[in-house]
């Protein structure tokens, strides 16, 4: 990320520390605060008070809405101070209320965000989680610590998701779902705990997936939740879908690997 020194368009009652790297077309509102080691590039916009902190680096041509608080410190016991970091990337939206932590010292220590999100106001986005591409967060839905979010995931609103739980590419969460397992690649869920309803096809449809490769999703659907099987058994007929549809082949391969994964203590959404 290239970086300028020139000024940038930065309101008279922001405070913006000398040491702050912004990038000179990048605009801040009223009453925010930018601390030492923030860095934000090309494009940006950053709202009234919000407060960007910590070790952070924020991307190109991302919407920074009024009150955020980006780059505070985990909401962790064990935390000691250490330079943790959060990682934003490019041209992500984020909505009013929401908070972003940096990573903690025993996992890595940085927590990142993709590009292309659609992040809604009051979302919580805990330490060392990962958050992939082209993701919707709704109003309100929080992730705990250490979370994996894959691309193209849509959490509805009031979302929960238990610290470690994975979500694959796809997946949809309905309204105030609460997560405290693995939701495969694909899957739809609802409930407290979330419970497997469906796979997302309308989602897929609209992203261009082919009717074979659709096709491809609802035997794995079949094979997860339809035929009683175990979950080795289940991997072993997806395997096999492959050969069936070779233009499924990625998405096949993205399933297994999923599920391969998943810690037996933790599971899959059933």
């Amino acid at each position: 990320m290239s970086l300028s020194t020139a000024p940038a368009a930065i309101h008279a009652t922001a405070l913006i520390d000398p040491l702050a790297q912004l990038d000179s077309s990048v605009s801040v509102g009223p009453y925010s605060v930018i601390g030492p080691h923030v860095r934000i590039g090309a494009g940006t916009t950053v709202g009234a008070h919000c407060v960007i902190e910590g070790h952070t680096t924020i991307g190109r041509d991302n919407q920074i809405f009024a009150f955020n608080a980006l780059g505070g410190i985990p909401q962790d016991k064990k935390y000691a101070g250490e330079p943790c970091e959060l990682v934003i990337g490019d041209r992500n939206t984020i909505r009013e209320f929401c908070s972003f932590n940096i990573g903690s010292p025993g996992a890595g220590g940085v927590t990142r965000v993709g590009d292309d999100n659609w992040i809604m106001a009051y979302v919580h986005v805990a330490h060392d989680c990962i958050v992939g591409n082209h993701t919707i967060f709704a109003n309100n839905s929080t992730l705990a610590g250490h979370v994996e979010v894959g691309d193209w995931v849509i959490l509805g609103g009031f979302t929960g998701v238990h610290q470690f739980v994975r979500l694959g590419a796809h997946s949809f969460t309905a309204i105030s779902s609460v997560l405290v397992a693995d939701l495969p690649p694909f899957v739809m869920c609802q409930g407290q705990p979330a419970e497997a309803r469906s796979m997302n096809f309308e989602g897929l449809r609209r992203r261009g997936f082919s009717a074979a490769r659709i096709a491809a999703v609802k035997a794995m659907h079949k094979a997860l939740y339809r035929d009683g099987l175990t979950l080795q058994d289940a991997m072993l007929r997806i395997a096999d879908l492959s050969e069936k549809y070779p233009e499924s082949t990625p998405d096949v391969q993205m399933m297994l690997s999923f599920l391969e994964q998943t810690s037996p203590r933790r599971g899959i959404v059933r």
